[in-house]
Parts: structure tokens; C-alpha cells; sequence
């Protein structure tokens, strides 16, 4: 099993930032590689970043989608 953390742990890097464009264009491709598990972002985090892991749910035919949370109760809910 592949668990891929480039869209959420990818942009902890310093200057990298990823728009919603960029994050869909390479979670498609994880999906095309067999990548098992994508851990698209941190819904509650922002606006922005809720929508793009909606958005990448939507577009992977593959791979399961998932979201980082805490162990908070708004932050699953969120999720």
C-alpha cells in the first residue's frame, strides 16, 4: 500500500505553496501511478484548502482520499 502525503506535508516546505489548479492536476496523477491513499490537505485549516480536497475526492476514479485532522471534534467534523 502507497500512502501519499505530497499535497498536505509537500507545502511544509519553506516557498512551497500549491494552488488548487496545481494540487488536482498532481493528485491525478498519484491516482494514474497506483498510489493507494492521498492525504489531500487540512480541511479546517482553510477555506482553501477545504475546497481543494473536496475537489481532489471528486476527481480521483482510484485512490482513497483522505484529510489530516486532530483529535478535535470541529476539525472531524470539518474532515
Amino acid at each position: 500500500q502507497i500512502f501519499d502525503t505530497t499535497l498536505r506535508d509537500g507545502e511544509q516546505v519553506p516557498g512551497c505553496k500549491l494552488d488548487r489548479e496545481q494540487k488536482l492536476v498532481i493528485a491525478e496523477r498519484l491516482d494514474l501511478l497506483g498510489v493507494n491513499v492521498i492525504e489531500a490537505g487540512f480541511p479546517v485549516s482553510s477555506p482553501g484548502d477545504f475546497q481543494s480536497v473536496e475537489a481532489i475526492a471528486k476527481l480521483v476514479k482510484n485512490a482513497t482520499v483522505c484529510g489530516l485532522t486532530r483529535a478535535v471534534k470541529n476539525d472531524i467534523e470539518v474532515a
